[in-house]
């Protein structure tokens, strides 16, 4: 089924204790579609400047990822980020954003892409969220991304679009604060009060664990993975390889929902694995279904 993403793409400049990787490829539309290319076609909404060096074309080249919603906007600059890890990288520090084009109005939805089933709103302010989710047809299940300073400085935005989102994907710490609640579990449960009917936690080294409205929960360990030299895009390669899979089998029922997750816990893992998508471009399906393997023996018991 048809897959839509939209979110940034931008130039990142990440240090960790393995190097510097200046002016890279990055955003989370990029990570995003990346993954979710291995199961599904993929359908992406972003816009970029003209100062932008990357030809989008060419990175996803042999990939089922349609650009036709690629917009390069004149006299605008891309969105530019620059992070630390120190230690165990288990947490970036912003040491640099440039919104740029990010803070501009939202590309328009090509009318082909309209109907599409599947849709992620990756992290971006909450209201270019839903001015992008607003040219979309209603029948369709709809997840999305947020972070930290749209919980704390545009909650009310952030409010009005959870009502209209199936899912919520975010990560322990934003939980927490979206929440006021440390405990994860009860957090998820007031989360889906707001609206989204399945909410996943995403727990960095720790996995993640589901939550939706019949009363299921489902707790994840992460892949043990033995190389991590740049954690940025994990969480969206995560969301991607989630909702690759669900376009693929065109479900998202509990069980669904569950194998998606292991999925994106493979993803994640190559991700972490090399400096911007490195992780993702050199891997194949066989290497996917290899490690999605030892993650299922790994968790057996």
């Amino acid at each position: 089924m048809s897959l839509l993403v939209t979110g940034s793409i931008g130039i990142d400049t990440v240090k960790t204790p393995y190097g510097v990787s200046e002016n890279c490829l990055g955003g989370s539309a990029v990570y995003f579609s990346m993954a979710a290319s291995f199961f599904s076609p993929v359908r992406l909404i972003g816009v970029i400047g003209e100062d932008c060096p990357f030809d989008m074309a060419k990175v996803f080249e042999g990939r089922d990822v349609d650009l036709a919603g690629l917009e390069v906007r004149k006299g605008s600059k891309t969105f530019r980020w620059a992070g630390s890890y120190y230690s165990a990288m288990s947490e970036a520090i912003t040491d640099k954003v440039e919104l740029n084009v990010l803070s501009e109005e939202p590309p328009n939805v090509p009318e082909q892409f309209k109907d599409s089933e599947f849709v992620f709103l990756a992290n971006t302010a909450p209201v270019l969220q839903r001015k992008l989710l607003e040219q979309i047809s209603k029948d369709t299940f709809v997840a999305a991304d947020t972070m930290n300073c749209w919980i704390h400085g545009h909650r009310d935005d952030l409010e009005t679009l959870l009502e209209q989102v199936d899912c919520l994907v975010l990560n322990e710490d934003e939980a927490r604060m979206l929440a006021a609640d440390t405990n994860l579990v009860r957090a998820g449960e007031k989360i889906m009060d707001m609206g989204p009917g399945i909410v996943v936690i995403k727990k960095g080294e720790s996995g993640s664990i589901m939550c939706n409205r019949d009363g299921e929960r489902f707790i994840l360990a992460a892949y043990p993975a033995s190389e991590v030299r740049d954690p940025t895009g994990a969480g969206d390669s995560f969301a991607g390889a989630l909702m690759g899979y669900l376009a693929k089998v065109g479900k998202h029922d509990s069980q669904s929902i569950k194998k998606a997750m292991a999925y994106g816990t493979v993803l994640a893992s190559f991700a972490i694995s090399d400096f911007s998508v490195n992780g993702l471009t050199s891997v194949n399906l066989s290497d996917i279904e290899n490690r999605f393997e030892t993650l299922r023996n790994v968790t057996q018991f």
